[in-house]
């Protein structure tokens, strides 16, 4: 696990020390190496100072900063024929034998371009890469877009990064997502991109009830049992719902000790009620609680990670912080969560509206674009967050095959038009079928905002500044990147 870095100097110059500068904002306390690479040459090191003197004389500059979670995790950059790659994120299931970087390096041919189109194309994971030759980079990301990556150009440069920062840092101010499942050639001439692998809107398949929760059982099985295998211990980001509920029993069933993660401010109703639903999975069951003033403290580094000052954003980002940072406190590694079913099942209450007003189509398509924008509106700001406190962040739901059972069902299986509809119907019905208690199966849904309280604090915080809560976060964002930017 670690950041990507990547820039093409457009004007043939050496880009050492750019590629560092880059790198240099995404320094944490739990990097153990950093490597700068060009085509032809890596060098790592265990700090950045380390690297300081290099001079790869290259136009072209990879770079990775490293934290190792698996025990076949390697530093890199990695050296290739006439190549250089560095590759964050996880391929599933897992090759424990040659490890995730090595696995995209073995399939490369001489056709490295067909041969990244094919490995995106075959690959189920969570990922993001980028390969250095003499005259050009080629850099992809998963189809779901789970691992974060962003790119940019300006006159000078056309670079690549795993947040928005290092970009920044080197004057690219317009910065972009990368677009899940595509591929794409970095020259003088700027980024060309191709898309390999994504999901289509189609009309839905008709199926039954107890068909799809069939499947999705099978599917939810997979993906949770393929995020655990060779841990010895996982966290679950906890609110005792539906989906953390799900993740945790089958988290439980693959073998691995779970450690459920709960947090919210004082006094928060759902605690009992978490900690309820714990006991009646028999797992082991940690809370945290926190004060408005712990809130207010939490704030720009959230918005610092996040990159952002979007009010939903943030008002999430905080209790995920929180709940990322006692995982690592606890030295679990890696923790799941629920991100994705509300989109891929319909969870939100605006879904129910839309069906009133618009009817079955209406719907169908709000849910779809809602798919394909998880990457920009959940995963890339809690893989961010995670990374921060040296936590792998895995979402079971966010498997390709599971999205793409999910884009085809029906609406009638996922919510029915009536105000009382308890919504994500056929996900209920396979948690059932599970056999979770009906105390899972049947809560309804409130969002992590409002249920642990956050959302209302930052609404309070602003009112006491007498400013509109978007130009108070927006003002403490700028504050944020003054204070927390790397300086040369």
């Amino acid at each position: 696990m670690g950041g990507i870095v990547a820039v093409l100097h457009k004007k043939g110059e050496d880009g050492t020390q750019v590629a560092l500068t880059m790198l240099k904002t995404l320094k944490t306390k739990n990097a153990q190496t950093y490597g700068i690479a060009s085509p032809s040459k890596a060098r790592i090191g265990k700090s950045l100072n380390q690297l300081q003197n290099q001079r790869m004389c290259s136009p072209i500059l990879l770079g990775y900063a490293f934290s190792k979670i698996m025990k076949y995790d390697k530093p890199q950059p990695l050296t290739l024929p006439d190549a250089t790659l560095v590759f964050d994120g996880r391929t599933f299931p897992a090759n424990e034998q040659f490890g995730d970087t090595e696995t995209l390096g073995s399939t490369l041919t001489r056709n490295r371009e067909r041969s990244v189109k094919k490995f995106i194309q075959k690959t189920d994971g969570d990922f993001a890469f980028t390969i250095a030759e003499p005259q050009r980079l080629i850099a992809g990301r998963d189809a779901l877009g789970v691992r974060p990556l962003y790119y940019g150009e300006n006159k000078i440069y056309a670079a690549l990064a795993s947040e928005r920062k290092p970009l920044w840092k080197i004057g690219i101010s317009d910065t972009e997502s990368f677009p899940p499942g595509c591929v794409a050639i970095v020259s003088v001439d700027g980024f060309k991109f191709t898309s390999v692998r994504g999901l289509a809107r189609s009309k839905p398949k008709q199926v039954s009830m107890k068909t799809a929760s069939r499947r999705l059982r099978n599917l939810m099985k997979q993906a949770v049992g393929e995020r655990c295998a060779g841990l010895k211990d996982v966290a679950v980001a906890f609110s005792g719902g539906l989906d953390s509920g799900i993740i945790a029993y089958l988290a439980k069933a693959s073998g691995v000790n779970v450690e459920l993660v709960h947090v919210s401010l004082k006094d928060q109703a759902e605690t009992e009620y978490a900690k309820k639903t714990a006991d009646e999975l028999k797992l082991s069951f940690h809370s945290y609680t926190y004060t408005e003033d712990q809130v207010l403290e939490t704030l720009p580094t959230v918005l610092y990670l996040i990159e952002e000052s979007d009010p939903v954003k943030a008002a999430i980002g905080i209790p995920f912080y929180w709940a990322a940072e006692n995982a690592a406190k606890m030295d679990v590694k890696v923790m799941l969560a629920g991100q994705g079913s509300d989109e891929l099942f319909a969870g939100y209450r605006r879904y129910v509206d839309d069906y009133l007003q618009g009817g079955s189509e209406k719907v169908q398509e709000t849910i779809f674009e809602d798919i394909v924008g998880m990457y920009e509106n959940n995963f890339e700001r809690d893989c961010k967050i995670c990374n921060y406190h040296g936590v792998e962040l895995r979402l079971p739901f966010a498997a390709y095959e599971i999205a793409k059972f999910a884009a085809e069902l029906p609406v009638e299986l996922k919510i029915q038009p009536s105000p009382s509809t308890l919504r994500k119907l056929v996900l209920r019905q396979a948690a059932r079928e599970f056999g979770l208690p009906k105390a899972i199966v049947d809560r309804p849904k409130k969002a992590v905002q409002y249920a642990t309280g956050v959302s209302k604090v930052l609404d309070k915080i602003a009112r006491q500044e007498h400013v509109p809560l978007k130009e108070y976060l927006c003002r403490t964002f700028q504050t944020a990147l003054t204070k927390m930017m790397p300086v040369e």
